[in-house]
Parts: C-alpha cells; structure tokens; sequence
C-alpha cells in the first residue's frame, strides 16, 4: 500500500484573488466541479472577506451556493472574522481557514495590526466554530521572508504556528508568500515548526517566484509532511512581491508525487486539462510545465 498525499487545491481562491481578469461566477462554479472530479479531496472555494478588498471573489456566495458538493470533498473557505464567518454558514459551509502572518511588518501593512491582534480576531471566529462542529484551517503566511522586512525569524514562524494550533486549528498550512524558499531553508523551517506542533497536522504552501516550489515540497516531504497546496495551472501571483509568479502547479504537484511513488487519488490528465482550460479563460499559457506536456 502507497503513502498518500493530499493535495489542498487553492486555485479557486488563492489563485483566483490574485488574477487581474475576472472569472465569472459560472466558470468559478464550473473549475470547482471540474477540479472534484478529478479526484482531488481538498478544494478551497472562494473567500469570504469584504469585496472592496478581494473583488475578483466577490461573488462567494452565489459560487458556494452554486458548486456540486460531492461526498468525500471539503470545500473550506477563508474567513477574516466573524461577518464573513457568518456568511459562509449561511451557504452551508463545513469548513473554513483563518490566517495570520509570522512577519510583524507583514501583518502591520496589510491589516495595521500586530501578529497578537490579528490572532486575537479570529478568536471568536474559532469559538463560533468549534461550537458549530466547523473544522477549521490555518494558514501562517512569509514563512520564508517578506516583503517589507526581509528575514522572518524563526522563533516567530513557531510561535504562530503553535498559537493557531492550540486554538483549535486542525491544520497549519505554512506558506512561502513571496517564494524566496531554498530547500534547505524550507527544511529547517518545517523542521522547526514539527519539534512544536505534530508533522500529521502541518501543511506546505510554496510560490514558484524563483523556480524553488517543487524543490522545496520535497525537502519538507522528506521531512514527513504528507499535505501540499498548490494551484492549477499555476494561478494567482503575489500583490505584495514585484515579479512574485503564482503558486507552484498542481499538475505538477500530483506528477512528482506520483512519480515518488506517492497516491493521490488525482487522475493527472483531467486535471492537466482543467489546467489548460482554466489558462484559456485568463487568456494566457497554463503555468504548469505538465499540463503543457500532456497538451495533445
């Protein structure tokens, strides 16, 4: 029997909030449907924060309300605080991710708060939801480095990681914003992070800004994560990193695993296909080296 790895698709909303053309709530729905089927567990649909910040995901509500939910697929969402929380369980949402960052200047610029602050806001986010029997994700955000001050310590990318934990997160993604990673340095941030929270419950976020993403899966693959997110087609980009390009692709994501002998449950042709088509509606090439390699 293969190890599994599941693959947290963030396409749909990591992806798409950081894409300058608008996809229209139909395709939104149809990439999530099209991404179940094939095969993938894990798919993140869409944020609900305010649309004045976030307005390529503006329709949140009318997308969730509108995608095939199959059974055996979570289809968590992200939520800044207790409105949008509120919003999203009124859809019927199961499953939501809050996020913080380990940089200090990170969280200051971005939502003029401290680490401490923004932790604090979610608080009631989380109660609300483990009241409700709601899992909730984490994700810890310029694991690696950020933009506005350059190296993160590493005592700061734990200590978060280990607040989200004891909160009640069930997973802690840790994520290279900017994609600056190394894979020596993503192992011993992984590694870092594991001494204080379990590996079962850790997950890898890596952008491709400097062709590192793969490289860097696998440095912390090794080191026992067994979950990954990534983006068909490459979508999305970075507004905060001039040049920053998108998350590494999930085709070639599920290709690496399963050439390492890993299960995915993913069929790479479908997938590579919805990539594809996924890239025709932001007019572009896709950004996955396989989905161009599988192009019949």
């Amino acid at each position: 029997m293969s190890e599994s790895v599941r693959i947290v698709e963030v396409g749909p909303r990591d992806g798409l909030q950081n894409e300058k053309t608008f996809v229209s709530t139909a395709d939104k729905i149809a990439l999530i449907d099209r991404l179940a089927a094939t095969g993938l567990r894990s798919i993140e649909a869409t944020s609900f924060v305010s649309p004045k910040w976030v307005p390529q995901l503006a329709d949140a509500t009318e997308v969730f309300a509108g995608i095939e939910r199959r059974t055996g697929v979570s289809y968590p969402v992200l939520v800044p605080n207790l409105q949008g929380y509120e919003r999203a369980r009124a859809v019927g949402v199961e499953e939501i991710a809050v996020f913080s960052a380990a940089s200090e200047a990170f969280n200051r610029k971005n939502i003029n708060a401290s680490i401490d602050e923004s932790i604090a806001r979610f608080e009631p986010v989380l109660d609300r939801a483990k009241a409700d029997g709601v899992r909730v994700r984490g994700y810890v955000s310029t694991v690696l480095g950020c933009p506005y001050q350059g190296e993160v310590p590493l005592d700061d990318v734990v200590r978060v990681s280990v607040l989200l934990h004891r909160m009640g997160c069930y997973e802690v993604s840790l994520g290279d914003t900017i994609g600056v990673g190394t894979p020596g340095k993503a192992r011993a941030m992984v590694r870092a992070v594991a001494a204080e929270v379990p590996v079962a419950a850790l997950a890898v976020h890596f952008h491709d800004t400097y062709g590192q993403a793969l490289a860097n899966v696998l440095a912390c693959l090794e080191d026992g994560v067994r979950v990954v997110d990534a983006a068909v087609s490459g979508a999305g980009g970075c507004p905060y990193a001039t040049g920053a390009s998108g998350n590494v692709a999930t085709e070639d994501v599920a290709y690496m695993l399963h050439g390492l002998g890993f299960e995915t449950g993913v069929d790479l042709d479908a997938l590579a296909e919805t990539g594809r088509w996924l890239a025709g509606l932001l007019g572009r090439d896709t950004g996955s080296k396989v989905g161009r390699a599988l192009a019949k």
